[in-house]
């Protein structure tokens, strides 16, 4: 099975070499079959894998030793296991549903080829990841699709904004990622191994030290630091910032990036150290009072955006907020369960936006849309059964996973779960709003696609379309996966969480200390099958929420818009916070961008100028012409003068000789 697990990643990556590096040989047409055909064999061999590893098959082994130094060994190698099988079908084939996606949306696009071989190796990268058995591997492929995600958000590299949203992408991604490389510095440095096997086997000297530097335990700096590089590549408060902008890339890009893969990078991270996080109440906590200020408050921001993808895009930050609380309360199952839930569910409303500002001719405005039911029936429905998987309506998928958190926490005893429950419970009601408040105004109500002004942005890397023409369904290429990620939107929820949470599925890849953290006991001890807990949940406070939700949308924006106008005006300094996102980019603008510019400045002006330049570079030539100048003087040519220099020589060291004695 090696050879399998080789191939999986290894195919990606020869579809994005080939269309890369020949694509202009190969042509338009080559380059989507190759990666396509890549993606394609990656996913049909997870399959394999993962019968094989339901079957009962584990494999953990390495593939080749990178080097040794000293008494640590860098190696490559892959821990394949339901945790490790899951991971590779979610990304896999929402990857696929991508890469056919594109075919249709980038078609006129003169960086075809290109980004088809990006896409393909943003896939090779996140598979690396998932598959890693150690560190080193983890934290490469952790690197490769932070690098890979800033050439796809910056792919429209001829517009400032989309160079400024990737840029933004890298440096947040660099501070999270700092505290994951010090996490794993404290890792090696005194467990004195890398591979996961191993530091877990050694989890419990771990925690009785502790760390010379901070005073706090080790185990707690270890997990806070994997964690922060968690809050990076999973779009955290803070460091959260960076992900609404990165929807400056084209579409397919931002269900490939915000649905199965990059932002659940830390997700997955934080599931697999399981064993670690659970000795650390400490870190638990921190984990679950970001997670739920995520949560809440990043919903609210999705209220009042117009852009038709940032409502979305704040839809993922708010679920990875609830993924994250999940994880604050040991019920690691659960997140991850959620990850895969709304990775379908996601990715199937990014690409359902992305069918409209198609059939809207680039149009992303949604108050000048309307009535496009009518004109995108597949669109349409599509997104309907997205949208309803997102707000967690019973027999959905959504449900499933979001009554499963809001349960978690509500069986909770540690620290800060009563405001996380809060978080959760109130998250419903304020999903629900925005999510169909953005289908309402896109699918039904007065059509408005007319008045659309001539200098929206639009998500095309060309300027010929205004919007002028009447809307129209998309492609088949485009369709064809919205209705097969619509499908297990609505069923992967049902079919799959006796099993994922209350069977043994995951095993030993996830570890729960049930004494200490009994919230997925409590669970199991109430779960009766999903049918029961679907009509349980129809009586429950997060489906009244969630039914309130969208009632109070359809009455302001179908019945009574003015009301939205009228409570905008009469709440406008609210207003004023939610528009400025919190006042978050503006912080980082004075304090860490102009603190680096003032350092920048001053190592600019001190050490380049000054120091380097000054005194090292043209310092020291000054002091040579000033010695060659003085020495200039000896050099006369009178050979009396030698003569006599040499004798004072000679006078000088003998008087210098019998003064010693």
């Amino acid at each position: 099975m090696k050879t399998t697990y080789l191939l999986i990643p290894l195919a990606p990556l020869a579809g994005a070499i080939i269309a890369g590096l020949f694509g202009r040989l190969i042509g338009r047409a080559g380059s989507h079959v190759v990666t396509i055909l890549g993606v394609a064999i990656a996913f049909a061999l997870s399959v394999v894998v993962y019968q094989d590893v339901n079957a009962g098959n584990v494999f953990n082994g390495t593939v080749y030793t990178w080097l040794q130094s000293g008494g640590l060994t860098l190696q490559i190698g892959f821990l394949i296991d339901p945790l490790t099988a899951m991971m590779m079908l979610v990304v896999t084939f929402v990857s696929l549903m991508v890469h056919i996606y594109t075919i249709g949306y980038m078609v006129d696009d003169p960086g075809y080829q290109r980004f088809f071989s990006y896409i393909s190796l943003f896939t090779f990268s996140m598979l690396m990841l998932v598959m890693s058995n150690n560190f080193v591997q983890l934290f490469f492929g952790w690197e490769a699709v932070g690098l890979v995600s800033y050439l796809l958000i910056g792919f429209w590299y001829t517009r400032p904004t989309a160079i400024y949203a990737n840029l933004k992408a890298f440096l947040v991604n660099r501070v999270g990622d700092f505290g994951f490389l010090l996490g794993i510095g404290l890792i090696a440095a005194y467990a004195g191994t890398l591979d996961y096997a191993e530091v877990f086997a050694k989890r419990e000297a771990l925690a009785a030290i502790t760390e010379s530097v901070t005073g706090w335990p080790l185990i707690t700096a270890i997990c806070i630091g994997l964690f922060i590089g968690a809050m990076g590549k999973s779009a955290q408060v803070p460091l959260h910032v960076w992900l609404p902008d990165s929807m400056e890339g084209p579409t397919p890009i931002s269900a490939l990036i915000h649905a199965a893969t990059m932002v659940t990078a830390g997700i997955f991270m934080v599931a697999r150290m399981s064993p670690l996080f659970e000795l650390s109440d400490t870190a638990l906590t921190f984990v679950l009072v970001i997670g739920s200020i995520t949560a809440l408050f990043m919903g609210f921001l999705g209220i009042i955006q117009n852009d038709i993808k940032r409502v979305v895009a704040y839809s993922t930050l708010s679920q990875l907020g609830y993924m994250t609380v999940a994880l604050g309360v040991s019920a690691y199952s659960v997140a991850v369960f959620h990850l895969m839930t709304h990775a379908f569910f996601k990715a199937l409303l990014f690409l359902g936006a992305g069918s409209v500002i198609i059939g809207c001719h680039h149009n992303q405005d949604i108050r000048y849309m309307g009535g496009l039911r009518k004109y995108m029936p597949i669109t349409w429905i599509t997104s309907l059964l997205g949208s309803l998987a997102l707000i967690g309506f019973p027999l959905f998928s959504g449900f499933y996973s979001k009554d499963s958190i809001i349960e978690a926490v509500h069986a909770s005893n540690l620290a800060g779960s009563g405001f996380a429950y809060f978080a959760v419970v109130a998250g419903v009601f304020v999903t629900a709003f925005y999510s169909f408040r953005m289908y309402f105004l896109v699918f039904h109500g007065k059509e408005r696609y007319d008045q659309v002004p001539h200098d929206e942005h639009h998500d095309s890397h060309s300027d010929d379309h205004h919007g002028d023409g009447k809307p129209h369904e998309s492609p088949w290429v485009v369709t064809l996966p919205l209705v097969l990620l619509a499908i297990p939107s609505v069923l992967i929820g049902f079919i799959t969480i006796q099993p994922m949470l209350f069977g043994d599925w995951f095993g030993t890849s996830i570890f729960v200390d049930a004494a200490k953290h009994p919230a997925m006991s409590h669970m199991a001890e109430s779960f009766h099958g999903p049918m029961a807990m679907a009509l349980h949940g129809i009586t429950s406070l997060p489906f009244i929420l969630a039914v309130s939700g969208v009632a109070v949308a359809w009455f302001f924006y179908l019945k009574r818009p003015d009301i939205p106008a009228a409570i905008q005006k009469m709440a406008m300094p609210i207003f004023t916070l939610l528009e400025n996102k919190y006042y978050f980019d503006k912080f980082n603008e004075v304090f860490f961008a102009a603190g680096s510019r003032m350092l920048g400045r001053g190592l600019w002006k001190g050490g380049d100028q000054l120091l380097i330049d000054g005194a090292m570079v043209n310092g020291s030539a000054r002091a040579i012409g000033w010695i060659s100048a003085v020495v200039r003087l000896f050099q006369t040519g009178h050979i009396y003068q030698y003569a006599f220099s040499m004798i004072i020589g000679v006078f000088a060291l003998l008087t210098f000789w019998f003064n010693r004695g």
